[in-house]
Formats: structure tokens, C-alpha cells, sequence
């Protein structure tokens, strides 16, 4: 796993054989960062990492100048190994809260202008997760999610859908 840019550009993190989280490709990592870069200033941002996995997305918004992220990562070897690497890149701008990701919603009163979220993609729960980030106000009037899931999955009904990117295997879908 490795960041893509920003002041950590390059910096790589060997992902445990043993863990089941897949990270996010390069490929599609870049190209849906660049989408976002459209839409917010990195420098004035307070992000969510919804099932943050290997950490690769929360190194990525640090490395880009985020002003905080509070990564959420319910299995107890991934929140260890994403603590390591905050650790070895020295950030003190990162909150990880071990749990799970649908009772932080419920119980988390902080709003964030970014919010990413990579459930698994068989999760039963998956096709609701966007309207309960809505239903509790977790983000701002101006803020942007990006959620990604399979090919299966369709938001572009969705009264809070914006666009739709998909790069191989991994879909994107983006709401205001």
C-alpha cells in the first residue's frame, strides 16, 4: 500500500498477509481523489474513513493536508496496524475510533465536510448506509461523500446523488 501524494508522497505500508480488508487500488485511489479535488479544499478539511480497513484512504487525506480524519475501524488487527502507520508518519491529526461503524453513526454528534466510506461489499447492510450518514447529519450542507461499493448497486436515484465514476471492479458513487 502506498500514499499517492502530498507530503507523505510515496511512503509505503506492508499490508499483513493475514488481514481481510482489501484496500482500495492505486488505480482507482488516484482517480477518484482527482475527482474529489474538484469539489473541496483539502487544507480546510475535517474527513470520516467509514471502515477504514488497511488505513490507506486516512494516510491519503493526511497526506494531502486534511485538518483532521477520524478513521472508524471495527476489526481489532486493522485499527492496530492503521495506529502503526499514523505512528511511523508521525500524525497527531488522526482520531481512530475502534467499533463498529453503524453504532458510531448513530451515536456521533461531529458533522464533516468529507466523508468516505468502503464498507464490504456483502454487507447486508451497505444500500442503507448513505441515508443513515444523512439521516444523523454527519455531513455538512456543503460536504461531499464518496462511497464506494460493487457493480451491483445503483444510488443515482438517490435525492442526494451527484455523479457515479467507476474504475474496474470499483464503483464510486458520490453525494452532496
Amino acid at each position: 500500500m502506498r500514499i499517492i501524494t502530498g507530503i507523505y508522497k510515496g511512503r509505503h505500508f506492508d499490508i499483513p498477509r493475514t488481514f481481510k480488508a482489501r484496500p482500495t487500488t492505486d488505480f482507482a485511489k488516484e482517480n477518484i481523489f482527482n475527482v474529489v479535488n474538484g469539489y473541496l479544499n483539502w487544507e480546510d478539511t475535517i474527513a470520516l474513513d467509514l471502515f477504514a480497513g488497511t488505513g490507506s484512504i486516512s494516510l491519503e487525506l493526511l497526506s494531502r493536508g486534511c485538518r483532521q480524519v477520524v478513521s472508524v475501524e471495527k476489526d481489532r488487527d486493522h485499527a492496530r496496524f492503521i495506529s502503526q502507520c499514523m505512528e511511523k508518519i508521525g500524525a497527531e491529526n488522526n482520531i481512530l475510533i475502534k467499533g463498529d461503524v453503524l453504532r458510531f453513526l448513530k451515536s456521533c454528534h461531529q458533522q464533516f465536510d468529507f466523508i468516505f466510506a468502503d464498507p464490504p461489499y456483502a454487507m447486508p447492510e451497505l444500500p442503507t448506509i448513505p441515508d443513515l450518514i444523512f439521516q444523523y447529519g454527519l455531513l455538512k450542507d456543503d460536504g461531499l461523500l464518496v462511497f464506494e461499493h460493487g457493480k451491483h448497486n445503483d444510488f443515482s436515484s438517490h435525492p442526494r446523488f451527484v455523479e457515479h465514476r467507476s474504475y474496474g471492479s470499483v464503483n464510486f458513487t458520490l453525494f452532496r
